[in-house]
């Protein structure tokens, strides 16, 4: 006799299917596509029932290993009918285990066959099937980071996938005290005798180690020695920063750091490249499906750093049957190392190595120096691609360029030793590479324009700087050539008209300006005039950086002990330039004042005081 449940799911499984239960064992067909799932009554151990998400779950385990299968969507009144059946066709008796839903992050965590269950008050809160875990790390002195497998190679039916967690950490302070085989019989000792043997004998580590190193053994992230293929020691890896031992295995790969572990699929690496960096040394590049995280950082390459002329010898440890399924897998290796180990991912990981293109710079390289934003790193131009190799590597396709712009070439910034590259993608980004060699812009854009790359010039026209600018620089220095004095500053100057009115206003004046009124020459030239030639003096002295008022000032005191006569028409334009800016209507009014100057009355007495004062 057969029983059918409808609605019910099988494990993660999103689509619905029938369940049936007979005395032959039990089976689940999907309603879409018609898959089934037949466990025979041979294999069934043990049954539990337990609340889930979707309603109960009825979880069967089996003989072999500790694999088990996990059924969804049972109603409350569905228990006593599944008591029955399994006790009545398998034997099995229905066992009732109780989940917590209090929803507190802090509790136990127990091992149980293939999952890690957190307990709160003796009850599952959660599970996390150690399967899925991909790697195990120590984020802290007591803090355990588990990172998960995410779904495989993007398809497009991952589009429409839901969330998925791939990161869970735990905080696990205190110590503990690994016991080793001599502490065995110690129960039966003395308690004094009991403690000194085992903090003698025992290791004492921190709780989150012992933690990390149990959920390494039970997850096998690493397998056992004998199914290792290779292993490179002491590999320096630019990309996250370190040394790790690389451990190769026939379906995944494995980073061992002082730090962090990391397991890597096969499936999950998408490229290889193999690039020189310098003279010395080569970089053997892995683009990654899934990038691997330490913390919030996500490294979406590794970069391997060899050097050119390191040597090993290797033996693969497989047989030659085995060896022989590889396509370009040798079964030993004497050879340099950066050759044995692209080789050995090449035939492990079945991707095609890429190298460097056609493209050489004027030193020959197939690599040039640039910076995107703060980093500094090669930029390559390869066949396909263009691939900038730095602390953050950056990988663009030469399909994906919608135009390549280049700036900072000539007109104003024609001594510039370097140049920009701006590439705007077809999707959006851009990403401008500065600090480049000027002497590459002409391989830079003949590769490109070979490869069909769409290639603007901006900045590249003698006329970019503004005519406005160079009419002012040519009247400034006419100014010099006819004055013979140096540059005034050149917002200063006025029209022709009003430097003719300031000619005879400063020629009768005795100097221009207080030393108390810096911003404002004409104010003084008017207060000179009125004032004793002592402050003359003073304001000569003082204001050394305008040359061309200093020399002004002292000629009219020449003038007037010889002749009441007009100084010379190029200090007096001089002059003229200090006071066209100021104001011109308040100027004329010491006019007057000057004209018994020029009869020799008593007014003449200010300019006898001041060769005195010079003496």
């Amino acid at each position: 006799m057969t029983t059918q449940f409808d609605s019910i799911y099988h494990g993660l499984s999103p689509h619905l299917g029938k369940f049936r239960i007979a005395a032959s064992g039990m089976a689940w067909m999907n309603n879409e596509t018609k898959e089934v799932v037949a466990t025979p009554v041979a294999e069934i151990k043990w049954a539990q029932w337990m609340r889930v998400a979707r309603n109960f779950r009825l979880r069967v385990g089996l003989k072999e290993g500790r694999r088990r299968e996990d059924f969804d969507g049972f109603l409350r009144d569905d228990q006593e009918k599944l008591a029955s059946l399994l006790k009545q066709h398998f034997g099995v008796i229905l066992e009732v285990k109780d989940v917590s839903f209090k929803g507190w992050n802090w509790g136990a965590t127990d091992f149980q066959g293939q999952d890690l269950a957190f307990l709160v008050s003796n009850k599952t809160s959660f599970e996390l099937p150690l399967q899925n875990v991909a790697n195990s790390n120590i984020a802290g002195k007591t803090e355990v980071s588990l990172e998960f497998n995410t779904s495989a190679s993007p398809s497009k039916s991952s589009k429409h996938a839901g969330d998925e967690m791939v990161e869970i950490r735990f905080f696990v302070p205190g110590t503990h005290t690994k016991d080793s085989g001599s502490d065995a019989g110690s129960k039966d000792g003395e308690k004094d005798g009991e403690k000194s043997d085992a903090e003698d004998g025992g290791e004492e580590m921190s709780a989150a180690q012992a933690f990390h190193d149990a959920i390494k053994e039970k997850a096998e992230l690493g397998e056992i020695s004998g199914d290792m293929i290779i292993n490179f020691e002491e590999v320096l890896v630019l990309t996250p920063r370190g040394r790790y031992d690389v451990d190769m295995f026939p379906t995944f790969l494995r980073l061992r750091g002082k730090t962090y572990d990391y397991k890597i699929n096969y499936d999950g690496i998408s490229r290889l490249f193999l690039l020189p960096k310098d003279d010395q040394h080569v970089l053997f590049i892995l683009s990654l499906v899934n990038p691997i995280r330490q913390g919030q950082t996500r490294y979406q390459f590794l970069v391997m750093q060899f050097d050119r002329e390191e040597e090993i010898t290797a033996e693969l440890n497989m047989d030659e049957e085995e060896v022989a399924k590889y396509d370009k897998l040798q079964k030993n290796y004497e050879n340099l190392t950066f050759e044995v180990v692209s080789s050995v991912f090449r035939a492990l990981s079945r991707n095609k190595i890429i190298g460097y293109g056609s493209f050489q710079s004027r030193s020959g390289h197939p690599g040039i120096k640039a910076n995107l934003k703060a980093n500094q790193g090669d930029l390559f131009l390869l066949e396909k691609y263009i691939f900038f190799v730095a602390k953050t590597p950056l990988l663009i396709e030469m399909s994906e360029i919608h135009q390549v712009v280049f700036s900072r070439i000539g007109g104003a910034m024609s001594t510039a030793r370097t140049f920009d590259i701006n590439i705007v993608t077809k999707e959006g980004p851009e990403h401008t590479f500065t600090s480049i060699n000027k002497e590459e812009h002409e391989p830079i854009e003949a590769y490109l324009k070979t490869k069909k790359v769409r290639v603007k010039n901006q900045m590249n026209d003698a006329d970019l700087v503004p005519p406005a600018l160079d009419d002012d620089d040519d009247e400034e220095m006419q100014s010099v050539a006819s004055s013979g004095d140096e540059v005034p500053k050149p917002r200063i100057g006025g029209d022709d008209e009003d430097s003719e009115e300031d000619e005879d206003f400063q020629a009768s004046s005795s100097d221009a300006g207080s030393p108390s009124e810096e911003s404002s020459d004409g104010e003084g030239a008017a207060s000179a005039s009125d004032a004793s030639g002592d402050r003359e003096l003073v304001k000569a002295k003082t204001k050394k950086k305008k040359k061309a008022a200093g020399e002004d000032g002292d000629k009219p005191k020449k003038k007037k002990k010889s002749s009441p006569k007009k100084a010379k028409e190029g200090s007096d334009d001089d002059e003229a330039m200090d006071l066209d800016e100021d104001k011109p209507k308040p100027k004329p009014k010491p006019k007057p004042k000057a004209k018994p100057k020029e009869k020799g009355g008593e007014e003449d007495e200010p300019p006898k005081k001041k060769p005195k004062k010079d003496d």
